[in-house]
């Protein structure tokens, strides 16, 4: 392969690193051995067999779908595709799927967004509830407003995430300020710092049921969320296609 490019992609000492030449061709290569495995599952998905890889990507508080309810019906549907699962923040996700490292990627956004650049099927709207530890004030109450929760000290994503920003606009819009004093990349770490009292949270009502060791409030004015399930828009692949079949998602839908 050196000889042919005419350049050396890799330096041999005692450890093997590419070389810069080495590092332009790798993505390209990649792409190459992408198309020869999707060309294969494309030859066998004509001949009724479905093979290859699923790669699914997914937020860490996904409740519209039981992803791994769904991964293991597809797994005995089609036990000679490999699956891969990514957990990742929703504006990753998005961009792995553009690039085609992730087949299909399940997502929750501000009501505000929607997913750009990539096929996309709705499948869930929900409210955000606080989330607070079990001897907190709160925890008697059965309805909360965002003015009250602004005096407390909340735990939540890193900032400019998309689990993050509903929140963020929530309280800027009702010209509020809060204190975030906790930023962290799970829900359920969050958990576990909202459970000792250490902070307050706000997370999607249909996820929340899953914590332990916390109780939630309904918010009045809670911001709302949207969860997506997105692909490429160059198409489906065999596998995806065959996924987002056992969810019942039919091939016509994804502008």
């Amino acid at each position: 392969m050196e000889r042919e490019l005419g350049a050396r992609l890799f330096e041999r000492t005692s450890r093997v690193r590419l070389t810069p030449a080495g590092a332009a061709f790798l993505p390209a290569a990649r792409q190459c051995l992408d198309a020869a495995e999707r060309a294969a599952a494309e030859v066998a998905a004509a001949i009724g067999e479905v093979r290859g890889r699923l790669a699914v990507g997914l937020i860490p508080t996904v409740a519209a779908v039981d992803i791994p309810g769904a991964l293991r019906d597809f797994r005995r549907q089609y036990p000679r595709v490999r699956i891969d699962l990514r957990v990742g923040a929703s504006d990753d996700l998005i961009e792995q799927v553009r690039e085609g490292a992730i087949d299909v990627a399940f997502l929750g956004l501000p009501t505000t967004a929607r997913p750009q650049g990539v096929a996309v099927h709705e499948l869930a709207r929900d409210r955000l509830v606080a989330v607070v530890a079990p001897d907190h004030p709160l925890a008697a109450e059965t309805l909360v407003d965002l003015r009250r929760l602004s005096s407390e000290v909340f735990v939540d994503l890193p900032a400019g995430t998309a689990g993050r920003i509903q929140s963020d606009q929530a309280f800027a819009a009702a010209g509020l300020d809060r204190d975030v004093a906790f930023e962290v990349t799970s829900a359920d770490y969050i958990a576990r710092l909202v459970g000792p009292g250490l902070a307050v949270a706000m997370l999607p009502a249909a996820y929340a049921p899953q914590l332990t060791g916390v109780v939630t409030v309904e918010v009045t004015d809670a911001p709302a969320r949207v969860e997506y399930v997105i692909w490429s828009r160059a198409g489906r692949t065999p596998a995806s296609t065959a996924f987002l079949a056992v969810l019942g998602i039919p091939a016509h839908t994804g502008d």
